[in-house]
């Protein structure tokens, strides 16, 4: 049994999608099982729609409705022409974007974007991904069929990183996917999101899709886990900054666990743990390189292997500052401002409280940035008001830099390294973060200082 994922950008095209046919039309097991995220972009547009809706801006997330319809009716037009499976497709891309649009309506009369709510918009995107490769798969001979991942992965309510209840998974597994499977029938299972035990949609967390297929590799008992993803598995470093970056080609569980919590972008941080509790193996791949060996995960990896440590970064982060005054300044502020974000289904990537300064510094994605600052400010109204709070705003878009090493090897030497190599090149460091295992280490630095950082430090790292 092998259960196959396939990122947004492996899906980002009309062009993507058919190799992503041609991909699975090649492998070479009887008993598949398909995982498939949103068109790249979609999810995004999706939920930035629905934050207008909240903030009463009809235009913009009606302006999302037709920008999002238009993308994937291009893509089925590309892919299915005059085929039989585009008419009913179309259609049902149709429904589903008005559904959407309602969806914005309400939100747009409540005032208000829920985590709830927010998790029915943010689903919307793998249950058009997963139909459209379904239907080419189909139009190309197979028999596939797109499966709901509300019917199969059963969750807990927390809205916006859900839990699953894996009992009750195993059995809905065992009942509606299995004999799919045993048929002889492709399922093209959206990746992501899950539902309640009423029904209700729920996501798995950002970038889940990749847990997704994690939990149906358990459930199946796979003897493989692939995720396909856009570079040749999990490298030394971002190969747009380092053109030489390596491919780690043999990862321990445990290993390849701290690199995706440091923020490996081709791995979420909790695919790892279920299938390491099983021993299954799990391979990252390049969907645009298929030929390409990627990253294997294993329990033990080959003892003469050459183990390097990586160099993590994500750019596209802003700085937020909520800054208090001597008089107004409490650390209930600070948790405050925490929970309204959690509450919002915000992921703050770093944060730093300063009592002498009286201000709490926040690291998000950019695209929360306006609708983060939004919200605090609602929230800290009457604190701005009196003058307890100073003001809330942005201060500079930054990139987080983890030099992250391997348990066990690199326990004394990556954190002096990644500090002296940051000191030769004079760079600011705005934030600090640093395990008490002190094999890893990050940093928030300027956006602007990333493209020689990363380069610099990897050199210097011997890599």
């Amino acid at each position: 049994m092998l259960v196959m994922k396939f990122g947004g950008t492996s899906v980002g095209s009309a062009q993507r999608f058919a190799e992503v046919s041609r991909i699975i039309e090649q492998v070479d097991d009887e008993e598949c099982v398909v995982v498939v995220s949103a068109m790249s972009g979609t999810t995004n547009l999706l939920i930035n729609g629905a934050r207008a809706a909240s903030e009463g801006q009809v235009q913009r997330y009606q302006e999302a409705r037709t920008e999002l319809l238009t993308k994937h009716l291009d893509a089925i037009d590309d892919l299915l022409g005059n085929t039989p499976e585009r008419d009913p497709l179309v259609e049902h891309v149709q429904k589903r974007l008005s559904e959407y649009e309602r969806l914005c309506d309400s939100i747009s009369t409540l005032g208000e974007l829920t985590v709830r709510g927010h998790d029915a918009v943010a689903s919307i995107g793998e249950e058009l991904s997963s139909r459209i490769l379904a239907a080419l798969l189909r139009a190309r001979g197979h028999r596939a069929q797109a499966v709901s991942a509300t019917t199969l992965v059963r969750t807990d309510d927390h809205y916006g990183a859900a839990t699953p209840d894996m009992d009750e998974t195993t059995k809905l597994i065992s009942q509606y996917l299995r004999p799919l499977v045993e048929k002889g029938i492709l399922p093209i299972v959206t990746g992501y999101i899950g539902a309640t035990s009423r029904g209700v949609t729920t996501t798995l967390g950002r970038g889940g899709s990749d847990y997704s297929a994690a939990i149906l590799g358990v459930c199946l008992d796979a003897d493989e886990v692939w995720i396909w993803t856009d570079v040749d598995g999990i490298l030394t470093a971002d190969p747009k900054l380092v053109p030489d970056a390596h491919t780690l080609p043999e990862l321990s569980y445990l290993e390849a666990e701290e690199l995706a919590y440091f923020g490996a972008d081709v791995l979420h941080p909790r695919t790892v743990a279920p299938l390491a509790a099983r021993g299954i193996r799990l391979r990252i791949l390049n969907s645009f390189k298929p030929d390409h060996p990627g990253t294997l995960i294993v329990s033990s990896p080959d003892a003469q292997r050459r183990a390097m440590p990586a160099i993590i970064s994500t750019e596209g982060l802003s700085l937020i500052e909520v800054a208090g005054n001597d008089s107004g300044w409490s650390l209930q502020m600070a948790s405050r401002a925490l929970r309204c974000l959690a509450d919002a289904g915000i992921e703050v990537f770093m944060f730093s409280q300063s009592f002498s300064e009286r201000n709490l510094n926040l690291v998000l994605r950019c695209q929360d940035q306006a609708h983060s600052i939004h919200l605090l400010k609602g929230d800290f109204e009457a604190d701005l008001r009196l003058g307890k709070l100073l003001h809330i705003g942005a201060q500079e878009q930054v990139a987080a830099v983890s030099v992250v090493g391997m348990p066990g090897i690199h326990a004394t030497t990556i954190a002096p390294q990644a500090f002296a190599a940051l000191g030769k090149l004079g760079l600011r460091v705005i934030s600090v973060a640093q395990t008490t295992s002190a094999y890893s280490v990050s940093f928030i630095i300027s956006e602007d200082d990333v493209g020689r950082a990363v380069p610099f430090i990897h050199h210097e790292l011997g890599l």
